[in-house]
């Protein structure tokens, strides 16, 4: 697979990093990669996609995978560097998971001083779990999805739900990547752009709470919203990131043909894909064994690989196992880790039924942000701002974890995503249509996504 646009090594400035999820291979942002390339064939980017991470090795930990991103990263730059290129420039994008290896992979360049000599210009992740998978709501299949997602994905599974304690901080590794003392944010943070893409349903994956970094799901019941898309669109896809959707009879007129057109739809696939349910319902029994035992195999498989990497002998991990939070912050979150255990009782509001907090939420006892400027990429503007407040919604607050609540708090306070929900209604599961993982014409609406991103990709 190539992985440049400009023939000529020595004409790139601009670097772009595309970075795949979980079981992933480079192969899925294909089209990412071709949208790109097509757009900007001769403004001097040079696109790589990593691979020494795909397939099963995403098995061994967003660390573990981060590092391996990094050293791949920085040889290429060491590369270009050798054939005459001069880069200035450097932007990156994840999909699904590929979105928090990236995350931590600007930490690890930040702190290496990348950033120093080569600009960081966009980031965008496109579905990812930024607030992890684990189901905000009570109940049997939440409860077994949250226990078999954590024990069947080795170590990637058990950071995505939440349940590690990174590093001795007390604390989650996803709670940590949004530190804002962290060196992740204050890396994320110097980007000059910084967006997100997120389906709004039938993301079996990644669910809208969790890729908008939202405490609200407006999309929980289709029949109640009527949405607001962006303009110039071939379909009404890509929704306004300020107003998304409104509830039903208080938006534009247009919508609410949208949403019977969508409705449509959907029932006719439904009827379509009855067969196909069917097949799924007779091999259940079968698949589920095979599934477990699969998992277990890459469980071992994973362990042994993190072990040869822990030894050093494929990447230097001197140069990326630094401190990451300062010494009283890790001692601080200890503390916030036993508050929350001493909280997690049966009548804390996180335990609520049907996964949503009382109406209205009570109140949360968390400490207010730091007020001194924790990224040396934020604008005076933001400065000024300080952190958002929380709006109030015309729906329930989800049952989220403190720690998922506190990401929202710190990643909206000091990162401040530009949040584009993704609506797309021709696939049963969104998720590989989000970045249109395969070129099918029910894959369709993700050319609205790519579009859109390229059109406002700088250069």
């Amino acid at each position: 697979m190539a992985t440049e646009i400009t023939q000529d090594a020595t004409n790139a400035h601009h670097l772009v990093v595309l970075i795949h999820g979980l079981w992933g291979n480079p192969k899925h942002l294909q089209h990412l990669h071709d949208s790109l390339a097509t757009a900007y064939k001769d403004d001097g980017l040079y696109i790589l996609l990593p691979a020494s991470n795909k397939d099963n090795f995403t098995y061994d930990g967003i660390e573990v995978g981060a590092e391996r991103i990094t050293s791949e990263i920085e040889a290429k730059l060491a590369e270009l560097d050798a054939a005459g290129a001069r880069i200035t420039k450097i932007s990156i994008a994840g999909y699904s998971l590929g979105g928090l290896l990236a995350r931590y992979v600007i930490g690890l360049l930040y702190q290496a001083d990348v950033f120093a000599t080569v600009q960081p210009v966009n980031f965008t992740t496109f579905a990812t779990p930024h607030l992890g998978v684990r189901a905000p709501r009570t109940g049997y299949r939440a409860q077994t999805w949250n226990f078999l997602g954590a024990n069947t994905l080795s170590t990637s599974g058990r950071q995505m739900f939440l349940v590690d304690d990174f590093r001795g901080t007390g604390r989650p590794l996803l709670a940590v990547l949004a530190d804002p003392d962290s060196i992740f944010v204050r890396g994320l943070a110097l980007f000059k752009h910084r967006s997100l893409y997120a389906n709004t349903m039938n993301d079996r994956s990644v669910p809208y709470y969790t890729a908008c970094v939202s405490r609200v799901d407006p999309f929980a019941d289709a029949d109640a919203i009527d949405i607001n898309p962006l303009p110039n669109q071939g379909a009404p896809v890509v929704l306004d990131p300020e107003t998304p959707c409104f509830p039903r009879g208080r938006g534009k007129a247009h919508t609410d043909v949208v949403a019977w057109h969508e409705r449509y739809i959907m029932t006719a696939r439904t009827r379509e894909s009855l067969p196909l349910f069917a097949a799924f319902v007779t091999l259940l029994p079968i698949a589920i064994p095979v599934f477990m035992v699969n998992a277990g195999i890459q469980t071992y498989r994973s362990a042994a690989r993190v072990r040869l990497h822990e030894a050093g002998d494929l990447v230097d991990l001197t140069r990326y196992r630094m401190p990451l939070l300062e010494g009283t912050q890790q001692q601080q979150a200890a503390q916030d880790r036993v508050k929350e255990t001493l909280l997690a009782s049966s009548d804390h509001p996180a335990n609520s039924e049907g996964g949503y907090l009382p109406t209205p939420p009570p109140e949360r006892s968390t400490s207010p942000a730091p007020t001194s400027v924790t990224s040396k990429g934020a604008s005076a503007k933001e400065q000024e701002l300080g952190p958002p407040s929380p709006s109030s919604s015309a729906w329930p607050t989800l049952a989220l974890t403190d720690d998922q609540f506190t990401m929202i708090d710190n990643l909206d306070a000091h990162v401040r995503f530009t949040k584009y929900p993704v609506h797309i209604t021709k696939v049963h599961h969104t998720h590989a249509a989000i970045v249109r993982r395969i070129a099918k014409e029910s894959f369709s609406e993700g050319l609205e996504v790519s579009g859109h991103w390229v059109r406002n990709f700088e250069v």
